[in-house]
């Protein structure tokens, strides 16, 4: 049967090459480090906002706080990732402003309370994934870094995103005309530092936990 094989193969080079390939791809998947599940601190956790004005210097700026999170790492990546930001938590110390950005006309957070970013992973400096805001989800990039103590790993980074692609296009000049002084950009950035703790279960290579007995 050996020698067979071993026949056919000399026979059909273009199945030789497939057959090394094949083994080549699972090489590096036995080779590769088992990854980590991180469950994030949302206490430890801070997420900045900042607007900006059309016109003049205005640029409010507040904080929102993450709600839940989690993501695989392996020593050298971060994947698999799903982070929930509670958008009820909208902050400003103007409450009038608070309110505002809370209601209808900007993030409707009593119909859409959570917003959900789900990372692929992060390549060179870069992480990507799709974001939900109000109930629109686009694909993002952008640059993060990474930092390990101990069972701790901290991403940082900052993302700046296009408000009227998630359908908030309240003083919007792409929409609306003569707005003057009351003109709002559409780009808004968000600054944050997550930390997330290492848990002792690991991630099996098929990407599930594995059940505990």
């Amino acid at each position: 049967m050996i020698t067979k094989m071993l026949l056919m193969l000399h026979r059909r080079p273009r199945l030789r090459v497939l057959l090394l390939l094949g083994l080549t791809g699972w090489l590096l998947m036995a080779l590769r480090p088992a990854a980590t599940r991180y469950v994030v601190r949302p206490s430890a956790c801070q997420l900045t906002w900042t607007g900006y004005a059309e016109v003049g210097a205005w640029a409010p700026s507040g904080t929102v706080q993450l709600r839940q999170g989690e993501f695989e790492y392996d020593g050298t990546t971060v994947r698999n990732g799903m982070f929930e930001v509670d958008l009820r938590t909208i902050a400003h110390d103007n409450a009038q402003l608070q309110q505002h950005l809370r209601g209808a006309d900007f993030f409707a957070v009593e119909a859409f309370p959570v917003a959900v970013f789900r990372l692929g992973q992060v390549s060179n400096g870069l992480a990507a994934g799709q974001l939900t805001i109000k109930g629109v989800t686009q694909r993002v990039v952008f640059p993060v870094a990474v930092q390990r103590t101990g069972k701790e790993l901290r991403v940082r980074g900052a993302v700046t995103l296009d408000r009227t692609q998630y359908g908030i296009r309240y003083n919007s000049r792409s929409f609306f005309a003569d707005l003057g002084e009351q003109a709002i950009r559409n780009d808004f950035r968000l600054v944050f530092d997550v930390v997330a703790v290492a848990q002792r279960q690991p991630v099996p290579r098929h990407g599930k936990p594995t059940s505990k007995k």
